[in-house]
C-alpha cells in the first residue's frame, strides 16, 4: 500500500509482470489495507505478503500495524509485512520491528529487490519470470 498511486500502479505492474502472485490487493492507506484485511482475510485466506508505506494520509503505516497487532495471531503469523519507504530511518526501523515488521527497502521496488525478498522471507527464487521452490 502507498498512497501514491503512481507508485502503487508501478508496483503492481512490477509484480504482476514477474507473476508472483494469484491476486494482488491495492490500497492507498492503512485505513484501506486494514479493511482490505478484514473483507479478505476472515478465516484463512490472508496475504501472505504485505508491502507497507511509512508515510500516508489517513492511516499511516506505524497506524496500519498498531491496528494489524489486534488481529488474531494465526492471521498475523501468515503474513509478512515488509516496509517500503523512501528512507530507513533507524527510528522507523526499531519502530518497526517492535511491530513485527519482517524487513525495509527503499523504494523504488525492482525486480531486483524482489527476487532477495523472495529469497529471504519465502525461501523462493525468481528465475525467467518464475518462481520457483529451493529445498
Amino acid at each position: 500500500m502507498d498512497d501514491d498511486p503512481i507508485n502503487n500502479f508501478l508496483n503492481q505492474r512490477l509484480l504482476e509482470d514477474l507473476a508472483i502472485a494469484d491476486q494482488l490487493m491495492v490500497a492507498l492507506n492503512g485505513q484501506e489495507a486494514f479493511a482490505l484485511l478484514e473483507q479478505h482475510c476472515p478465516d484463512a485466506a490472508c496475504p501472505a505478503l504485505i508491502l507497507l508505506d511509512v508515510n500516508m494520509p489517513v492511516m499511516n503505516g506505524f497506524e496500519f500495524l498498531f491496528s494489524y497487532q489486534q488481529l488474531p495471531l494465526a492471521r498475523r503469523e501468515a503474513i509478512v509485512i515488509i516496509m517500503l519507504t523512501t528512507s530507513v530511518n533507524s527510528q522507523d526501523v526499531e519502530r518497526g520491528q517492535q511491530l513485527h515488521v519482517a524487513d525495509f527497502l527503499t523504494k523504488p521496488l525492482t525486480k531486483e529487490k524482489v527476487r532477495e525478498m523472495l529469497r529471504k522471507h519465502f525461501g523462493w527464487q525468481l528465475t525467467e519470470g518464475k518462481m520457483n521452490h529451493r529445498s
